[in-house]
């Protein structure tokens, strides 16, 4: 494995655990109804554990209510189910056409605990990237004491991985600061 390798392997790998942040940050209720809310839960769709999103239509009728409406009217009590198991904390109104979620207005406790799961998740993905560092250093160290690179080609890949680490940091706190504040608005 040569260093545009290994430093090509580390980004893509640093860019999906900011990917996978934004779709974490994504399924946190902030106040506001996004379909996104729903992604997480799982319906059983004939004994197959399957996404909301792949067996009804998920719209935003309004800004504080998300409405489900099945392909199938059979599916309605199934989904109605996985939304109440679900740890979103929203209760499921059935009209027998659509199933209706009011999502209520955040209280001040609610929205401190919601920052301290934005601030847990962007320290969980911090720590992923200087894993995927600490890789990439490994693997660059390794080049090196098999002589398969010099020492100055060494000290110059671990600076790009370095720079490339601290680039992802930044833009982990940058998401994390914008969900905070999605959140603490009112």
């Amino acid at each position: 494995m040569s260093i545009s390798e290994i430093t090509t392997n580390s980004e893509s790998r640093m860019q999906k655990a900011i990917d996978n942040l934004r779709r974490e940050y994504g399924t946190l209720r902030a106040g506001r109804a996004t379909p996104s809310l729903l992604e997480r839960v799982m319906v059983d769709y004939y004994g197959t554990p399957t996404p909301v999103n792949q067996v009804a239509n998920i719209s935003i009728p309004e800004p504080r209510m998300i409405l489900v409406k099945p392909w199938e009217k059979t599916m309605l009590g199934p989904i109605e189910k996985a939304i109440q198991k679900s740890d979103l904390g929203i209760t499921p109104n059935n009209d027998g056409e659509a199933i209706r979620l009011n999502i209520p207005q955040l209280t001040n406790e609610r929205r401190k605990e919601l920052c301290k799961v934005v601030n847990k998740k962007a320290e969980e993905n911090r720590v992923a990237v200087r894993n995927i560092r600490r890789d990439a250093n490994d693997a660059i160290k390794k080049l090196e004491k098999d002589k398969t690179i010099t020492e100055d080609d060494s000290k110059k890949a671990v600076e790009n991985v370095q720079k490339m680490t601290d680039k992802y940091i930044k833009e982990v706190d940058t998401i994390m600061a914008s969900k905070e504040k999605e959140i603490m608005e009112v």
